[in-house]
């Protein structure tokens, strides 16, 4: 994506994603489940991070209709807003990634295009 400003830079942390992965005993990744309204994505996302956290793990869900709330409040759904709402997933699944959180992330992500950018 392009910067609108030049002046942003990259902070490199002092506690890197390896360091939260070692002290959480467990590396971070995203699940991505998506498919039709009402396919049970959310009821799936929820029943596998129940069982990732019964075993130990930090996890978190990003469900499309909760992210709409808030992160995405302003979007609506047309095929620009949509986009821009699995955009935002993608950059806020990186952030949890970071910090060691496995993700599960249950959103319709209709565009094949939109998957690939985010799984890069």
């Amino acid at each position: 994506m392009n910067q609108k400003s030049s002046n942003v830079v990259w902070e490199k942390p002092l506690i890197t994603r390896h360091d939260r992965e070692a002290l959480n005993g467990h590396k971070s990744f995203v699940l991505w489940f998506t498919g039709l309204s009402g396919s049970g994505k959310s009821t799936l996302a929820h029943a596998v991070e129940k069982k990732l956290h019964e075993s130990g793990c930090r996890t978190f869900v990003l469900d499309g209709d909760n992210v709409r709330h808030g992160l995405s409040s302003n979007l609506g759904f047309s095929e620009e807003d949509r986009k821009e709402n699995i955009r935002r997933i993608g950059e806020a699944s990186k952030l949890m990634t970071e910090a060691g959180v496995i993700t599960l992330t249950a959103f319709i992500s209709p565009f094949r295009a939109d998957r690939e950018m985010v799984r890069s």
